[in-house]
């Protein structure tokens, strides 16, 4: 794996990034939110329950609105896993998918737990968050390839027949690392899916959406992302059902307006590359942020998974100032996604400052523990 990059960050740069860093994690976590309530709902169904529109606000799921599902609580676990990476480093240990896999055990403890265990002194402050600790229909591929210790790789992956969407979601953070060159990024993505989703097509969709939030990250268009993308995975065997996904999605935007049928075609049977794929249309066409979500979620297809995957581009691409503030005034879990925001971006652009092999901030080594 590669290190980040000794670039020297002005405040500028600094503020530039945790925009996009805190609009990245709070677009997916608000693309999460809307589509639960109409998750499994085909567009019959939605348009049924909340009028001819369908879906335009927040709705109550899990007993509240802004309730997020298991991709957000992943995807928290991401980013405390990429820190820890970093905060490793010190010990001379460098291998972040070992980082992440450890970062996944913690967010599967959440599952079984009914709260915080005090006495796991290494956990670090994230997994001491008692909201994290709400089941939210996680699929049985989570808690299949995280129920044990072992690692899955590329090469021998948990759940070699697994398609879904999961791993995908969760990479968005990997496209954050800014310092690292694509190729890297994508390799990291891969071998994390690789820890639940063990199908190439998976592994391979969570590897292209990292790198296009990569790419978004670093301030360049969308489609120029996209293009990115394609670059990388060419080199890759097993590519060619994510690329043509890609593809499928950047025709689309050329046939009309878009609409639910749209959505729901590109969705095509909920696998990772289809919605992958089905995000970036709906990035690509959204007239603003709250025009990108809705059409995320009112359709056939798996509306939480789309609307996470679908903000978290639009987060990256657009920064926090860009999504409804009403959505992100009820939106589950709002103190906890910041505050690991900004220590992210702190970390990424600060880190020497907060710890050395020499030495250490006390705070930083309680919140991120070196073990």
């Amino acid at each position: 794996m590669g290190a980040t990059a000794g670039a020297v960050w002005g405040r500028t740069e600094q503020q530039d990034f945790r925009s996009r860093v805190r609009g990245t994690l709070l677009g997916l976590a608000v693309g999460d939110a809307l589509g639960a309530p109409v998750d499994g709902l085909g567009i019959d169904g939605i348009r049924e329950a909340y009028g001819a529109e369908g879906l335009v606000d927040l709705a109550p799921a899990y007993g509240r609105r802004g309730a997020v599902t298991h991709l957000t609580q992943l995807t928290l676990f991401s980013v405390d896993g990429l820190i820890r990476a970093q905060v490793r480093r010190d010990t001379g240990a460098w291998h972040p998918p070992t980082d992440l896999h450890r970062a996944y055990l913690r967010w599967a403890a959440t599952q079984r737990d009914w709260g915080p265990d005090l006495r796991r002194k290494d956990d670090g402050w994230l997994a001491r968050e008692e909201w994290l600790y709400a089941r939210r229909d996680p699929s049985k591929a989570l808690l299949l390839g995280l129920a044990d210790a072992t690692m899955g790789t590329p090469e021998a992956p948990k759940n070699p027949g697994e398609l879904g969407p999961e791993a995908a979601a969760r990479s968005a953070p990997f496209g954050l690392l800014v310092g690292w060159e694509p190729q890297l990024v994508v390799q990291l993505a891969v071998e994390c899916a690789a820890q639940t989703h063990g199908h190439p097509t998976a592994y391979l969709a969570a590897g292209a959406y990292a790198v296009i939030v990569h790419a978004l990250a670093l301030g360049e268009s969308l489609d120029g992302a996209v293009q990115r993308g394609f670059a990388l995975l060419a080199a890759r065997p097993g590519h060619q059902p994510v690329s043509d996904a890609l593809q499928h999605a950047l025709g689309a935007v050329r046939q009309g307006l878009p609409g639910p049928e749209r959505v729901a075609e590109l969705c095509g049977a909920g696998t990772a590359e289809s919605l992958v794929a089905a995000a970036v249309y709906c990035a690509l066409v959204a007239a603003d942020v709250r025009h990108g979500l809705t059409l995320a979620v009112n359709h056939d297809g798996p509306s939480a998974a789309t609307g996470a995957l679908t903000g978290a581009l639009l987060g990256a691409l657009h920064g926090e100032t860009a999504l409804p503030p009403a959505w992100l005034a009820e939106l589950e879990g709002r103190p906890t996604m910041l505050e690991l925001a900004d220590d992210f971006a702190m970390e990424m652009t600060q880190g020497p400052a907060l710890h050395s092999p020499a030495g250490a901030s006390p705070g930083w080594l309680a919140r991120y523990p070196r073990a």
